[in-house]
């Protein structure tokens, strides 16, 4: 082969490279990812994980009650989709959030204008390096970083690190794809914060203190025909363990009973300790299954403005 046609070869190789790399980043980047790739991106030691199926929440009618909600007037929230282009109630599909001791670390699928998220924060007088922003907070602790993992993924992330995001650019935690409810919303606590259940809602502590020795607890919510319902999930050490604990649940959830009785207190449907009350216990093997009815009146509170 003569020189001029090597020279010619050596481009289109080039080339072909340079398009198969482009393609295959472009492939990457539009790919779906599931919940159990996503939950592997994140900084999940000692964290508590929270889920969110926006998309299903919003199909049921859930996302309309938060209508008129003081989130949902909060001024800063209100300039934020005007800046942005951004409202959850629409253009968010889902999100999951992993709390852990060094900050909040978030993948949100939806629909994001890039160039408008980038400009809000310049406009913050935040900066933007490559495609990972950075900007300050309400608080010197809280400094914010993202970048578009996908076009329509968001990794985002809030610690006293202000590129604490770069802990979600890596490869993914190696091992087997973790094992998740099948529910629109679920919480994932880890066992470093059942040993601390004074952090945990005022209500829960009772419970909490049953799980002490879990390995960990994971609480699902789920559509169940008119209303709704919260399934517990416990993991034990051993089967031992898994007996105590449902025993324990049983004899709390006796002893509120006992306790709204003795005050002659009836608790309405959208009460806390109403549905903490209503709770049934099975253990099988090293696993202690729990379930909570719940009524809409409970979950309207919840988004209206608190529980009682």
């Amino acid at each position: 082969m003569d020189p001029k046609h090597r020279a010619w070869l050596l481009i289109v190789i080039v080339a072909a490279l340079c398009g198969g790399s482009v393609w295959g980043i472009a492939w990457y980047r539009s790919r779906p990812m599931s919940v159990g790739t996503m939950i592997r991106r994140l900084p999940v030691q000692d964290a508590l994980i929270l889920y969110i199926d926006f998309d299903a929440l919003r199909r049921g009618g859930v996302l309309q009650l938060l209508e008129g909600s003081k989130a949902d007037q909060d001024s800063d929230y209100l300039t934020f989709v005007q800046k942005t282009n951004f409202d959850y109630r629409q253009d968010l599909d889902s999100a999951i959030v992993a709390f852990s001791p060094s900050g909040k670390y978030l993948l949100a699928k939806g629909r994001f204008d890039w160039k408008s998220l980038r400009s809000y924060a310049l406009s913050e007088g935040g900066s933007c390096q490559t495609s990972i922003c950075r900007m300050a907070g309400s608080t010197p602790d809280r400094r914010i970083s993202f970048f578009p993992m996908q076009s329509n993924l968001m990794a985002l992330a809030v610690s006293p690190d202000e590129s604490a995001v770069i802990h979600m650019t890596g490869r993914p935690t190696p091992g087997p794809e973790p094992v998740f409810p099948k529910a629109p919303v679920w919480v994932s606590i880890p066992a470093s914060l059942l040993k601390s259940p004074d952090t945990l809602p005022a209500g829960t502590h009772i419970f909490a203190r049953s799980v002490q020795q879990a390995d960990n607890v994971t609480l699902a919510f789920i559509p169940d025909g008119g209303r709704f319902a919260a399934n517990l999930e416990v993991q034990c050490r051993n089967e031992q363990d898994a007996l105590t604990v449902a025993s324990q649940l049983a004899s709390s959830t006796v002893t509120l009973r006992q306790m709204l009785e003795r005050e002659h207190q009836k608790p309405g449907p959208g009460d806390l300790a109403g549905v903490l009350a209503s709770g049934n216990f099975r253990n099988e093997g090293r696993r202690v299954f729990g379930y909570w009815p719940i009524d809409r009146a409970f979950v309207e509170n919840i988004l209206r403005g608190g529980v009682s």
